[in-house]
């Protein structure tokens, strides 16, 4: 186990520092001088932080690359409110020293439990065809292995092992009780396979063994591509299990739900929610991520009122426990002094 991790730097700020990290981004660049300067973006599994290398370039430009496991001495400090490290040696890691838990970071959450929260679910549904959809993926051990482990994206939310089944059972809950308020609007059976389907694609759009990135398939068609693809697929061999053919109506809204839910033009979608499961699950989705890009800036700056900017959501972030905890614990505070009852 490493000794220093990112979420760690306001202990260490102004010191030298000696530990490892995976490389996510390496550029050289050219000081003013016109001599090579190195750019990195360094991760663990609490964050990431950008550093630099100065001096001695040349000597180990060469020597790593990007995805590749560093250890590293320099100096942590601030530079224009965000920690730094200034790098003054580096060499790549042996495989022996690697501790891969040190470097990716992974839901704290059962992972077999939460797809058994899934398989509940989808057992639980009226409609054959989407049921038998739906346990077609479920049953295939290789999606079934990587649903359980890829992130739900890279960097915005849900950005971790097991991200993307952690995302999904939170919507399940959440699209669960909310056919409740509408049960003459929503199918519950059609908005549950929206849900589960959504970001199913990211099992192959990202690459998670070491960094979290694109892969080349992810970076030229996308996730909403991949599940078209994934869908037709198992289609195929739902069919193999009902009595009758997938109806093709069905299967054109389950595809509107797949390329509707990002809701906007502007964020990828070639089309906007055109019927209530698929509105919903836009909004849903939308709400989730939101709420977790939230919870995690309030983890990385545990002991701020206000965050620093974040730059998903656009804005800075008050931390209304910690306000509401300090409201509470003044009015006792009074109520104590005075002999009365808070």
């Amino acid at each position: 186990m490493k000794d220093f991790y990112i979420r760690d730097a306001a202990t260490f700020e102004n010191q030298n520092i000696t530990t490892s990290f995976v490389v996510a981004n390496k550029q050289v660049k050219a000081k003013k001088s016109g001599e090579p300067y190195l750019a990195l973006t360094l991760v663990d599994r609490t964050g990431q932080i950008e550093a630099k290398v100065w001096d001695g370039v040349l000597e180990i430009m060469e020597t790593f690359d990007q995805d590749d496991f560093v250890k590293v001495k320099g100096l942590l400090n601030k530079y224009n409110g965000r920690f730094q490290l200034t790098i003054h040696k580096l060499r790549p890691m042996e495989e022996s020293e690697i501790d891969f838990s040190d470097y990716l970071p992974k839901t704290t959450k059962d992972i077999e439990e939460l797809w058994r929260t899934v398989e509940g679910f989808v057992a639980g549904f009226q409609n054959p065809h989407l049921k038998a959809v739906l346990e077609a993926f479920m049953n295939d051990p290789v999606i079934a292995a990587s649903y359980k482990n890829a992130p739900a994206a890279k960097t915005l939310h849900h950005a971790y092992i097991g991200g993307l089944l952690d995302h999904v059972v939170s919507l399940m809950r959440s699209a669960d009780l909310i056919c409740r308020n509408y049960p003459q609007q929503i199918n519950r059976d059609l908005l549950l396979t929206g849900v589960f389907l959504h970001d199913i694609g990211k099992i192959y759009e990202l690459s998670y063994s070491r960094t979290f990135g694109y892969t080349d398939r992810g970076q030229l068609l996308g996730h909403m591509i991949i599940e078209l693809e994934m869908l037709q697929a198992k289609i195929l061999v739902a069919n193999q299990h009902t009595a009758t053919p997938f109806p093709d109506e069905l299967k054109t809204m389950v595809e509107h739900l797949i390329i509707s839910h990002h809701g906007h033009y502007e964020f990828g979608s070639p089309k906007l929610p055109m019927f209530p499961e698929a509105l919903m699950l836009h909004y849903l989705d939308d709400l989730d991520s939101k709420m977790e890009a939230m919870r995690a800036h309030y983890e990385r700056e545990p002991d701020a009122e206000w965050t620093g900017y974040n730059p998903s959501l656009g804005r800075s972030l008050m931390n209304s426990r910690k306000v509401l905890e300090k409201i509470y614990a003044a009015t006792v505070a009074k109520a104590a002094k005075s002999g009365e009852k808070p």
